[in-house]
C-alpha cells in the first residue's frame, strides 16, 4: 500500500512539475521586460482562440532555439480571457507542447495597452515586437510572421 501511495504521489508531482507556472502581468511589466532585456527578446501577444497565432507559436520556439547561442529569449504574451487564466491557458500550452515562458496580460482596455507597444497597433493578434536594447533595435509586426520572414527578422535584430 505504502509503495502505491509512494507511486502516486511521485506521478502528481511530475506532472505538476511538467505544467508552467503562468504569471499574470501588466502591460507596464511587459513594458519593463523589454526595456530592460539584457538579451535579444522576441515578446509574442497571442491567444488560445487565434488561429494565425496558434499557427505561428512553433516558428518562433525552432526559430529562437535554433539561436541559443545568441541568447535570444522568447516570452509568450498571452491575451486569453479572465476566465481562462490561469488553468485552461496551462492546459493549452502542455497539450501544444510549449516550451516558452508564458505571461498572461490582465489587461482589459486594448485601446489603453496596444499603443503602449506600438503606436500603430490596433489590437489584432498575433503581434510581435523584437527587441535587441544593445544595439538600439525593436520593431513592431502586427500580423502573423511566416516562418521565413520570422527569420529575417530575427537576423535584422541580430545585426
Amino acid at each position: 500500500m505504502k509503495k502505491l501511495l509512494l507511486i502516486f504521489c511521485i506521478a502528481i508531482f511530475s506532472q505538476t512539475a511538467e505544467a508552467q507556472t503562468i504569471r499574470k502581468v501588466k502591460i507596464y511589466d511587459v513594458l519593463k521586460m523589454m526595456d530592460t532585456a539584457t538579451t535579444p527578446l522576441v515578446v509574442n501577444f497571442w491567444a488560445s482562440w487565434c488561429k494565425p497565432c496558434i499557427q505561428e507559436i512553433p516558428w518562433f520556439e525552432k526559430s529562437v532555439a535554433a539561436l541559443k547561442d545568441k541568447k535570444v529569449k522568447l516570452v509568450l504574451v498571452s491575451l486569453d480571457f479572465p476566465e481562462d487564466y490561469p488553468k485552461a491557458i496551462q492546459d493549452f500550452a502542455k497539450k501544444n507542447g510549449y516550451q516558452s515562458k508564458i505571461v498572461w496580460l490582465d489587461e482589459t482596455d486594448a485601446d489603453y495597452f496596444c499603443p503602449k507597444i506600438d503606436i500603430s497597433w490596433q489590437g489584432a493578434i498575433p503581434a510581435t515586437v523584437l527587441v535587441n536594447n544593445k544595439k538600439k533595435f525593436r520593431k513592431f509586426y502586427g500580423q502573423q510572421l511566416p516562418e521565413e520572414k520570422l527569420k529575417l527578422a530575427l537576423q535584422e535584430m541580430l545585426e
